[in-house]
């Protein structure tokens, strides 16, 4: 039996009588209506939009809608944005709860790289289905009290339908939180939300990285109600050349609408990732967010990411700097050293290389073991000191190390690369047996010689990092006005690494 259409002067009425229909309503029209009247659910700031936002929340209403009417799916969406975008929020917090207003029965998986975030999104989500705010608009929607907890809880409708009598309880959709390599067995969606399934530290890792693309194709892609019609939607920013974005476009490009949003298009690197490119006519003076992520914070962004960094998670181009990472030109040389009441702290780090230089001019490609001094000044700059640079069998080139701890004195902590495998375990111990006195110690460094050079880069680039003059100078500086294709790494491997532990908090023991 066909539901009869109330008389329009009996709908106006009932607006009248009770103005939160109208929320309601509108809510129900509009994702982005909804994430605007229920973002003080979720945050203390006040909402502050910006089209980035509207474009999200319009896309996921359109796959949503689509998939309420039981059609086949129009695509899958993988959305590149910067952090500090609110993507969050609207995809893996807000988007479920306005789908269950709508649609009761929908099933969500939702996954991030850490379990930790996962369920602090799934907890925000249940929070805002319990709030006051939501229960006055939504009344019916509840947590199924024998299924609440943060990491799978349910939905269910309770709707009033004759007085006296007791209510309907309509079974509804639930929300599985967990981590990527988390377990996902006997638990199928109709929406799979990743967010962020890779962090900048797990993406320098080729296990990592593989481990997840790998996850994600054999584990979660069989998590679906229906793989005709449910929905993938990943948002992250990129960090890599084969992250899971690469790795899936590649696969399955034309099955995923690709949304990615740069937070700056400066330049025609940037503008070029813009995606769908129509987007670009929305940026404000090159900016994505002037008020998020205005010139300023994205300067404080790329001198805490580095260039590298930087420009994968915010350029959403995660690709090695093509040379000319480094502009010699912001370097000064200086004449003497500051005054010792201005020096704060004083490293001499060691890039180590066990060969010999060979007389054969063919065959005069081996490493040279590096050690850069680098001081940290009360200005919050830093100067170059001092490099020892050469080709020493290992008896010689520890010899010259010692004999320059000895020169450099006790105030300059000495650091040393440890080489992977047990050889080089027993090489960086038989160092610090040497140096014993000094304060030294051996790191085992991280990551390709590019990413660990990145943040130095920045700091060079912005002329706050000066060099002693000395005739050393011509060969260091050539190889970073080259770096990262310059023929040999190690005087700014050494270098970097040495900045590296001016800006971290961990200190040398004296042994």
């Amino acid at each position: 039996m066909e539901r009869t259409k109330q008389p329009k002067h009996k709908v106006f009425q009932q607006l009248v009588d009770n103005p939160y229909l109208i929320v309601r309503e509108l809510n129900n029209r509009s994702f982005y209506c909804f994430v605007k009247y229920f973002w003080d659910e979720i945050s203390e700031e006040p909402f502050q939009t910006n089209w980035h936002i509207k474009y999200l929340c319009k896309e996921l209403q359109k796959v949503a809608e689509n998939l309420g009417k039981g059609n086949k799916k129009l695509y899958d969406i993988i959305a590149n944005v910067p952090p500090g975008s609110s993507k969050t929020s609207i995809v893996s917090i807000l988007f479920p709860v306005w789908c269950w207003t709508r649609w009761i029965w929908m099933k969500f998986i939702c996954l991030s790289y850490s379990a930790t975030l996962s369920l602090e999104s799934a907890e925000t989500s249940r929070d805002i289905v319990r709030s006051d705010k939501f229960q006055t608009i939504y009344p019916e929607i509840k947590i199924k009290r024998d299924k609440d907890n943060k990491s799978n809880f349910r939905v269910e409708s309770i709707e009033t339908v004759h007085l006296g009598f007791a209510p309907r309880r309509r079974r509804g959709g639930n929300r599985l939180s967990t981590s990527v390599k988390g377990t996902v067995t006997g638990f199928h969606a109709h929406f799979i939300l990743w967010d962020d399934p890779l962090n900048p530290q797990q993406a320098i890792s080729v296990v990592e990285l593989k481990g997840t693309n790998r996850w994600m194709d054999q584990t979660l892609s069989t998590r679906k109600v229906d793989k005709e019609k449910s929905v993938s939607i990943g948002i992250m920013q990129r960090l890599h050349e084969n992250d899971t974005t690469a790795h899936l476009l590649k696969k399955k490009g034309k099955y995923i609408k690709h949304i990615c949003i740069p937070g700056e298009i400066l330049t025609k690197e940037y503008a070029e990732k813009v995606r769908p490119r129509k987007l670009v006519k929305k940026y404000k003076n090159g900016l994505m967010d002037p008020v998020r992520l205005s010139k300023g914070a994205l300067k404080e962004l790329e001198a805490d990411l580095g260039q590298y960094g930087y420009a994968g998670q915010v350029g959403q181009s995660p690709t090695p700097p093509k040379g000319g990472m480094f502009k010699v030109e912001n370097a000064p040389i200086i004449d003497q050293l500051p005054a010792e009441v201005n020096i704060v702290r004083k490293v001499r780090y060691w890039d180590k290389a066990g060969t010999k230089e060979q007389l054969d001019p063919n065959k005069n490609n081996s490493a040279y073991t590096c050690g850069t001094k680098i001081y940290l000044l009360k200005s919050g700059k830093w100067i170059i000191a001092d490099v020892k640079r050469g080709r020493w069998e290992a008896v010689e080139r520890e010899k010259v190390i010692l004999s320059t701890a000895h020169a450099d004195g006790k105030d300059v902590e000495v650091w040393y690369e440890q080489e992977p495998g047990s050889g080089g375990k027993e090489s960086a111990q038989a160092t610090t047996r040497m140096l014993a006195g000094f304060k030294a110690e051996a790191e085992c460094p991280k990551g390709d010689k590019v990413y660990r050079a990145d943040p130095y880069s920045v700091q060079w680039n912005d002329g706050n990092i000066m060099i002693l003059r000395g005739d050393w100078n011509h060969e260091f500086i050539e190889e970073h006005r080259f770096f990262p294709f310059s023929k040999f790494k190690d005087q700014v491997d050494s270098a970097g690494a040495g900045f590296a532990k001016l800006t971290s908090k961990k200190r040398v023991k004296i042994y």
